[in-house]
């Protein structure tokens, strides 16, 4: 069968082709560029714990190599920290995978309030530096093609497949089963698809700078609004300061409404009064390393796929404001996406599979789009609720800190709800503290071999995963339990399950009882709970997480019309 085309060789694309080559499926990346990134200290990205574990699943290596993980956060309003948070580590000796709490710090009057925080804290990375770790894996990986200074010009689709032809020094035509534009907010996919992409333009815009420098939290990312002093040239009364590796801060200023030019002098201006301000009124040495400024569009495309045709990353969603970041959002289209597909290659074409893909995440990424909108006219729009309702300025803050640590309506990963593959209920459903849809947490399992391991390293290789919650087993070797009680049972149960599927055994689960037995998507998505062996629940759910009966496939033509 033909490769799965990738259009775009950013982050989104290399991270889709080397998910699919962990599940066996070929892929070729057409990458507009010459084959590798530039190196700007100005353009970074922060991850989340799932987005961060995802990529450093597909490239093998610790990203915290090249990144940072901060060790907590401020937020800061005028001359008083209003909210601090410092982020515990996760134990690998737990036998749970949960987090240590951070100790609480004390209060004083400029703390009015002070968090600890479980799991791990946002990785802050330079784009290059991710970009350049996927693809030195995609090097390795027989089954992905590169194409550099490949740009799509033309997509032409069948009943068996798509046809892609690229324009550059070796102008030819691809041939693939499926093509998915990752080929960023101008995508050329999109367009030729003839797929609208609403939304609003320049929803925030921010100078950037990242320089080497000393500053009085060491470790701590910082969000400063209203700060005292005084500023001077089009800034607004908003900074950011977001540690990298080796002394590196990216520094980020609100700019106004409009289309104020920002010269180097006035950044330069403003990095010394801002360094100075933070430093008790004398500019600290520092060493300018980049600038740039950074324009935040908030932009949604009405469809998602037409027919063997897919978006993902910025070519369907543009958002980041408040702190928040598209690039997770890419990633778990990546993840979402890769599965279905593979599944599909393998298997043959599965409509209502491959149509859950804009039906799950464009509905998550609508309800983040949404958030922003709402909270946008409180937290920027002057006065705000501030006039009617005392202390909300705090409420402000922690708004804004939950867009920037990845928490609430703004941050926080979303859950397929109403997702159509959602199981349906039965009797047997066990309450935990996942719903279904929602993002599993990363417990230690106990795996086939016998190993102990994260439950997010068993993601991503196609299988369903099935996770008996047995409390005891942690303290005996695989072999003396996994014939007892009702793990045949189980394992008979598994293996007679509509699509392969690991059996996994943990300890605890937050929220479930002994015995409970957890289905769990290859993207780390809980499809049910249930309580003890169910064969029939059981197989009921995973055919639904797999669409239901697989029906017969459409024409691209019939399918494209559907969308």
């Amino acid at each position: 069968m033909d490769p799965v085309i990738i259009v775009g060789a950013g982050p989104v694309g290399l991270a889709l082709a080397l998910a699919l080559a962990r599940q066996e499926v070929p892929s070729v990346v057409l990458d507009e560029g010459p084959g590798k990134d530039e190196q700007r200290l100005a353009r970074t990205v922060v991850l989340q714990e799932d987005t961060a574990a995802l990529l450093e699943r597909l490239s093998g290596v610790p990203l915290t190599e090249g990144g940072y993980r901060w060790t907590g956060w401020r937020s800061m309003r005028r001359k008083q920290t209003v909210r601090q948070v410092r982020f515990g580590e996760i134990d690998p000796g737990e036998p749970d995978g949960s987090a240590r709490d951070a100790a609480r710090a004390p209060r004083n009057a400029a703390e009015d309030i002070v968090e600890g925080s479980a799991g791990l804290p946002p990785l802050h990375i330079p784009q290059h530096v991710l970009t350049t770790a996927l693809r030195d894996a995609i090097a390795e990986e027989r089954l992905v093609k590169m194409a550099a200074e490949s740009r799509v010009d033309a997509i032409e689709q069948e009943a068996s497949g798509v046809t892609a032809h690229t324009r550059g020094p070796k102008s030819t035509w691809w041939r693939g089963s499926y093509l998915v534009g990752c080929d960023g907010p101008r995508s050329t996919v999109r367009k030729l698809q003839d797929i609208r992409f609403p939304g609003r333009t320049a929803v925030e815009r921010h100078a950037v700078a990242a320089l080497r420098v000393e500053l009085p939290w060491p470790g701590e990312a910082l969000l400063h609004r209203m700060p005292p002093w005084r500023t001077s040239g089009p800034f607004g009364g908003e900074v950011t300061a977001r540690p990298l590796d080796d002394g590196v801060w990216r520094l980020d200023w609100l700019l106004p409404a409009g289309k104020d030019l920002v010269t180097p002098e006035l950044l330069v201006t403003r990095v010394r009064e801002t360094l100075a301000g933070w430093s008790g009124g004398a500019t600290p040495p520092y060493d300018l390393l980049d600038t740039g400024v950074h324009t935040v569009h908030h932009r949604l495309a009405r469809r998602w796929r037409v027919g063997r045709v897919f978006l993902a990353g910025d070519a369907a969603h543009l958002l980041g404001a408040l702190g928040t970041q598209g690039l997770d959002e890419g990633l778990r289209d990546a993840d979402n996406l890769a599965w279905k597909l593979a599944l599909a290659w393998h298997h043959g074409p599965h409509e209502a599979l491959l149509n859950s893909y804009q039906a799950e995440r464009r509905a998550v990424v609508a309800a983040r789009l949404r958030a922003a909108d709402q909270a946008l006219p409180l937290l920027r729009g002057g006065k705000g609720l501030r006039a009617y309702v005392p202390g909300s300025g705090r409420g402000h803050e922690a708004l804004l800190a939950d867009g920037h640590l990845g928490r609430g309506p703004l941050g926080a990963p979303g859950a397929y709800t109403d997702s159509p593959l959602m199981a349906p209920h039965t009797a047997s459903e066990a309450p935990i503290d996942t719903l279904p849809g929602g993002q599993v947490v990363d417990v230690q399992v106990t795996a086939e071999d016998g190993t102990f391991v994260p439950l997010r390293d068993r993601l991503g290789r196609g299988a369903l995963l099935v996770v008996l919650i047995a409390p005891g087993t942690g303290v005996w070797e695989r072999k003396h339990w996994v014939s007892a009680g009702i793990m045949p049972r189980l394992a008979a149960a598994v293996s007679a399950l509509p699509h392969s599927a690991e059996l996994l055994v943990a300890e605890s689960y937050p929220g479930a009882a002994a015995h409970t037995v957890l289905l769990v998507r290859p993207d780390g998505h809980l499809v049910t709970a249930l309580n003890g062996v169910r064969p029939a629940d059981l197989y009921a759910a995973a055919e639904a997480a797999l669409g239901g009966a697989k029906q017969q496939p459409e024409s691209s033509e019939a399918t494209a019309a559907s969308h």
